[in-house]
């Protein structure tokens, strides 16, 4: 669809009378910021955050936002995962609720936008509907999801996928993070009891659900359109690898004796990266993000290196095309250069697609609020993706600045996220009535 750029209000629909407080949104991000024992740059608008689940700058985040909802008169509970709720109950509670929200747990050296747009930002918009007098019939709940990312244990959407039912809870509780402490000691460490398998929600629960998020990309800002909205979620896979070879000495072992893991692992990751490049599309993208190189001296020849690779795609079948490359090249590697390589499936999850209905109340949303707009995909995966195997879901997008996103200098400015809130609060109290 094309980008829709007119930006006066159409003639049918009329301007909200939704004020958003977008610099106290601004505050509070600062904030939440400021959990973090991340070194800063001193510069402005150049944020570095970390905030791995469990950690104590998570829960003191956690214990912080919770005071906030208390605040806005909402109340609160949370699973036995973390994930955090806070309701807003409605004229008929017992009625499917609507939902919003995100994550706000940060990779390493992280910026502080990402997720957390989506949790305060859904805040502020409670605050908006409530004091411009709005009832909602249906609740409308705010959740914070559990471990976002996959930073300690491994696996994205945590939260989420276990709120699905797309993620075996013992299996779930068996994960370890790199001390070999499963989730299950660390969320009962964490004050998060009782089983996992009670964390799944019905289908009934959510008649429909938004989350907003900084789009992660640079599309928005350089077609210069307020809001992307969603209608596709990349679907997301990621596989370990681990090629293990023979070691020795840098000087005494001989190149026609060598079994190099590290140089086969470079084949590995040039298959990933020609393999994507092959498939046609834009929307296949794949990535060798970490490489562990044992023993790791530079006068001895690797022995073993450990990589982790994340490949998404709007299509599975064009996915699984790229997957089949590597394996053709592994099997090839192995013969060739004597090396053992062995590849294990985190995940490969399926694509998600917009609800029409929601899409449609984001957009009449948009011109109410005279903001120009464009349907888009998601090749980033979000909550999201998760929640649609239980409710009708969609996305609403601000631009950052350059497309930077998971670096300390991630940005979106206060009129974005104004106008982000703003189409939230308004799409809520559509699908709230």
């Amino acid at each position: 669809m094309a980008p829709n750029t007119q930006r006066d209000r159409h003639t049918d629909t009329q301007a909200t009378d939704l004020q958003v407080d977008a610099q106290r949104l601004l505050s509070e991000l600062q904030q939440l910021a400021g959990f973090t024992h991340c070194e800063q740059t001193g510069q402005p608008e150049v944020c570095a955050v970390t905030r791995i689940v469990f950690s104590d700058d998570d829960m003191q985040a956690r214990t912080w936002l919770k005071g906030l909802y208390a605040e806005a008169g909402l109340s609160v509970r949370e699973d036995a995962v973390g994930n955090t709720f806070a309701r807003w109950e409605g004229a008929e509670p017992g009625a499917g609720a609507v939902g919003t929200g995100s994550h706000t747990d940060a990779i390493p050296h992280a910026g502080m936008y990402d997720g957390t747009v989506g949790v305060l930002g859904g805040l502020v918009a409670i605050r908006t509907l409530k004091r411009s007098g709005w009832t909602p019939r249906r609740s409308i709940e705010l959740v914070m999801f559990t471990s976002e990312e996959p930073t300690r244990f491994g696996i994205g959407c945590l939260g989420s996928r276990l709120m699905s039912g797309t993620l075996d809870p013992a299996k779930a509780d068996a994960l370890t993070d790199s001390d070999e402490k499963t989730l299950a000691e660390n969320r009962v460490s964490a004050g998060f009891h009782g089983e996992l398998s009670g964390v799944r929600l019905p289908s009934s629960h959510y008649q429909s659900w938004v989350e907003l998020h900084i789009e992660q990309g640079p599309l928005l800002e350089r077609d210069g359109i307020d809001i992307g909205v969603v209608t596709d979620i990349a679907a997301p896979a990621s596989y370990r690898i681990r090629i293990e070879g023979f070691g020795g000495h840098a000087g005494a072992l001989l190149m026609p004796d060598r079994r190099d893991a590290l140089c086969a692992a470079s084949e590995v990751i040039l298959t990933v990266e020609r393999a994507a490049l092959a498939s046609g599309s834009i929307d296949t993208v794949a990535t060798v993000g970490t490489v562990a190189v044992h023993p790791g001296a530079v006068n001895s020849v690797p022995s073993r290196v450990d990589l982790q690779l994340d490949i998404r795609d709007t299509e599975p079948d064009r996915r699984e095309t790229v997957m089949l490359a590597v394996r053709e090249t592994i099997h090839e590697l192995q013969a060739r250069r004597g090396v053992r390589i062995h590849m294990d499936e985190v995940n490969a999850d399926l694509p998600a697609h917009s609800d029409a209905a929601i899409v449609e109340a984001i957009e009449a949303a948009c011109a109410r609020e005279g903001l120009s707009h464009r349907r888009m995909v998601s090749r980033a995966y979000h909550d999201t993706l998760f929640l649609s195997r239980i409710a009708p879901t969609a996305m609403i997008f601000i631009p950052c600045r350059n497309g930077v996103s998971h670096r300390p200098d991630e940005f979106a400015t206060v009129e974005a996220m104004q106008n982000g809130v703003a189409v939230l609060a308004d799409t809520l109290r559509m699908l709230s009535a």
